[in-house]
């Protein structure tokens, strides 16, 4: 099993460097075992947006700093790519850029008696966003969402 921990301490090894290239960290995923073979994705971007030069690029600094620093047991594949159109959501700086746009997210535990959330992504707290399903509003408290995506975006952000 793979805890968040692990995928923060390898963001905090790999962000400096890409910031400095240009690049935000959107997200890194590490999945699988070390025994059966780990997938880490890093989902990166840029005010530009991003091409696969700049995926290879990224894929190569990144390669770089884990084979000095090794921070994952055993056997990975690294994979480098945009956020794409449904774009993960992972920090309360992601959430207030696309403030108004549509969300869909999924809780950890039943929240109002649901884990899932499909709808206009209304306020942007400290520790909460309200998003708005069929007209209802819920608070959904940012520890415990599982996952957060962008469904329906509205005009490019820039000033990432």
């Amino acid at each position: 099993m793979v805890f968040a921990a692990d995928t923060l301490r390898i963001r905090t090894l790999l962000e400096p460097a890409l910031e400095g290239m240009g690049y935000e960290v959107i997200m890194i995923e590490l999945t699988g075992s070390s025994t059966a073979g780990q997938v880490m994705r890093v989902y990166i971007d840029a005010p530009g947006g991003i091409l696969l030069d700049d995926c290879e690029q990224v894929s190569r600094q990144v390669s770089a700093i884990l084979d000095v620093e090794d921070p994952i047991k055993g056997e990975y594949t690294l994979e480098v790519s945009s956020p794409g159109l449904d774009r993960p959501l992972v920090t309360p700086e992601h959430f207030s850029r696309f403030q108004g746009d549509q969300i869909k997210v999924t809780m950890r535990s039943l929240q109002m008696g649901r884990r899932r959330f499909t709808g206009t992504l209304s306020e942007v707290g400290a520790d909460s966003v309200v998003v708005e399903v069929d007209g209802e509003p819920y608070e959904l408290p940012f520890n415990d969402m599982e996952k957060a995506n962008l469904v329906a975006p509205g005009p490019r952000r820039t000033g990432h």
